[in-house]
């Protein structure tokens, strides 16, 4: 094998390695760490007459199909209402949604509205200073809580070595109500279980987390994935550490298409390697096990489209060595796979393995589709609606 051939054949390896350990390997690491060195967590109870006051903050633009039912939702929490500020920061809306809100105005619900549609980080910027509560829970118009995950997130943060509390998101289907939680859904949980375990929780997911107002710092305007990188800058800042709740439950509709499910893993893409200049000092083993975690199940993720067109790249040009022209088929194979999935009548139940294979393929192409837009400088701050089912309500437990 001649020197060229060599490198090509280590470029293959290497690639395929970090594939396989990013998506499979790391799963065993983090649940034998976890159970050997992870501790689990609980939250304190505080007296009724302790409790701090939380404001619920949802950053909207263009929800009219959904705001009226999360505020419904949001008031049936069973937090003290005298202690619970709803808040809804409407983002440049242009349609009714800034007027239901203020149908609620008697029932405390504020409104704060911005006339210009500049980006939720900004919005999350300008308002949370204005917030009343020590407590900032934040969530998403289409997402809605089971009544006690509020005080659920609240008894976390009495723990002063805690910085951020992230709740457990579970998706529905949009026809039915019922939970409809995919195998990678599961997968991203079983995950987030495991690095909360060591203390090494990576960001929140943007439906239902919380933080403490004195301890959000501002993020850069253009930032895209603001639930992953608000409470980790605010870790760097303070100290202290991320928990997962998975007893804080919120409930979400499925995105209605494959074309939206792109887009957000597209934003995804481009916002996570756009976050890496806030966020690179996790890298540092001295962090200890968010060192880990932030490499294998962030960067590695991220890289992956590249390594797997670096590995059928490389895997092209020794294909006159017998070994690679087998490993090529099966990348053809799998790849056939996936695109047999996409072109099937829409509803047939598919095998798992093709499912599995169009999951992965699918998914990784919008992370390469939002790293071409970034490093073309086409990632901006500014949001579109996501296209929102309006009239099926999600069944609550």
């Amino acid at each position: 094998m001649s020197t060229s051939q060599t490198i090509l054949a280590w470029i293959f390896w290497l690639c395929l390695g970090g594939i396989a350990y990013g998506y499979g390997f790391y799963a065993a690491l983090i649940r034998l760490a976890s159970a050997c060195w992870g501790r689990v967590h609980q939250p304190q109870a505080p007296l009724e007459g302790d409790l701090p006051e939380v404001s619920l903050l949802v950053c909207a633009h263009d929800e009219q199909d959904v705001i009226a039912r999360r505020i419904a939702n949001a008031l049936e929490s069973d937090y003290p209402a005298d202690k619970l500020e709803i808040a809804i920061a409407s983002d440049g809306s242009t349609d009714q949604t800034c007027a239901i809100v203020r149908s609620y105005a008697d029932r405390g619900v504020r409104l704060i509205e911005y006339p210009l549609n500049r980006g939720k980080a900004t919005a999350l910027n300008e308002t949370i200073p204005l917030l009343r509560g020590s407590v900032v829970v934040l969530s998403d118009a289409n997402t809605f809580f089971d009544p006690p995950s509020i005080r659920r997130l609240v008894g976390w943060l009495a723990d002063p070595g805690i910085v951020a509390v992230c709740g457990r998101l579970l998706l529905t289907d949009p026809q039915t109500g019922k939970n409809v939680d995919s195998l990678y859904w599961r997968y991203e949980t079983f995950l987030k279980r495991c690095e909360g375990k060591l203390g090494a929780l990576l960001g929140s997911n943007g439906a239902i987390y919380a933080i403490r107002r004195e301890q959000f710092i501002p993020i850069p305007a253009a930032t895209t994935i603001d639930d992953f990188v608000i409470p980790l800058v605010a870790r760097l800042r303070h100290g202290g550490s991320i928990v997962y709740d998975p007893q804080a439950t919120a409930r979400e509709l499925t995105p209605p298409d494959l074309t939206s499910e792109f887009v957000r893993r597209a934003r995804i893409g481009g916002g996570g390697i756009q976050s890496m200049s806030d966020l690179w000092p996790l890298l540092n083993p001295a962090r200890g096990w968010i060192a880990l975690t932030f490499f294998s199940h962030k960067i590695l993720r991220w890289l992956c489209p590249l390594m797997m067109i670096a590995m059928f790249a490389a895997n092209l040009a020794l294909l006159n060595r017998p070994l690679y022209r087998w490993t090529m088929a099966l990348q053809v194979l799998f790849y056939l796979c996936s695109a047999v999935s996409v072109i099937l009548p829409a509803g047939m139940r598919l095998a798992k393995p093709l499912r599995l294979a169009a999951m992965f393929t699918g998914m990784n192409a919008a992370l390469l589709v939002g790293v071409i837009r970034w490093l073309l400088g086409n990632h901006q701050g500014t949001w579109r609606r996501t296209s929102r089912h309006a009239e099926t309500p999600v069944e609550l437990s």
